[in-house]
């Protein structure tokens, strides 16, 4: 009796369970056929630890959901940026799927107070952990995935990249806007890029710079910046826009 019990409380609380995420999945903007799926994207792996026995997690639902955003990602890249080399392709998507940056979008969809986790978890803030944010985060697209297939991935990763890949028409922001600026140019000429300095204002604490970069003796931007150095990557950044924009106009008629 008591077995029979046991297993109908069980039964009872994962059905509960099961429906208080009717919020979270509007909040996903995708409503699973399989919320079983959903609810072990959630569960996170200190549970398996505290039971003692096997209980599936999400770690398998993670390793998919991150070879899943990696491809659509590199995909939104690759065609919307047809100048791009390899390499700035490849920091760029580093950029968007960066732990802290998944954590984020896990924060922004109230991923952490839905999660399952062992009371030892939970006693030292495992629903406020990044990586455990950002682990949920892939585990809910491989979920996804799994439950709608790749197209329902896509449309919910470029909804939650609206802003950095969904809409892209400009450039993303590069870590070294100088050293790509000069690797550009060098494919063209011996001639480096040259940076000046044409004002600085306001008082000794709070600074404004304006640079020019030149190249064999024409200017292509020019940038701000509280530094000189910050100025001087604005500007080499304003140049790539331009000299890639100007290229890729060019670019039609080559082939007419």
């Amino acid at each position: 009796m008591g077995f029979v019990w046991s297993l109908e409380l069980g039964i009872w609380s994962f059905l509960i369970a099961v429906s208080d995420y009717h919020d979270l999945q509007i909040q996903l903007g995708y409503t699973f056929r399989e919320p079983t799926l959903l609810r072990l994207a959630v569960t996170h792996p200190s549970v398996a630890h505290e039971q003692g026995v096997p209980v599936q997690t999400n770690q398998r639902l993670e390793f998919l959901g991150d070879a899943v955003l990696q491809l659509i990602l590199t995909r939104e890249l690759y065609l919307n940026f047809p100048s791009f080399g390899e390499g700035p392709l490849t920091k760029a998507r580093a950029k968007l799927v960066n732990r802290r940056t998944l954590a984020d979008h896990a924060r922004q969809l109230g991923l952490g107070k839905h999660l399952i986790l062992s009371r030892g978890e939970e006693l030292h803030g495992g629903r406020e952990r990044p990586s455990a944010l950002a682990d949920t985060f892939e585990s809910i697209l491989g979920a996804i995935f799994l439950d709608g297939g790749f197209d329902a991935a896509s449309e919910f990763i470029l909804r939650q990249f609206h802003g950095a890949v969904g809409t892209l028409s400009v450039i993303p922001t590069l870590e070294n806007p100088k050293g790509e600026l000069q690797e550009l140019l060098q494919s063209l000429s011996s001639q480096a890029p040259q940076y000046h300095v044409v004002a600085a204002t306001g008082p000794d604490h709070d600074r404004l710079f304006e640079c020019t970069v030149h190249h064999n003796g024409v200017e292509l931007a020019r940038g701000h910046g509280k530094s000189k150095k910050a100025a001087e990557s604005e500007a080499a950044l304003a140049a790539l826009i331009k000299l890639r924009q100007e290229r890729d106009a060019l670019e039609p008629q080559g082939h007419q």
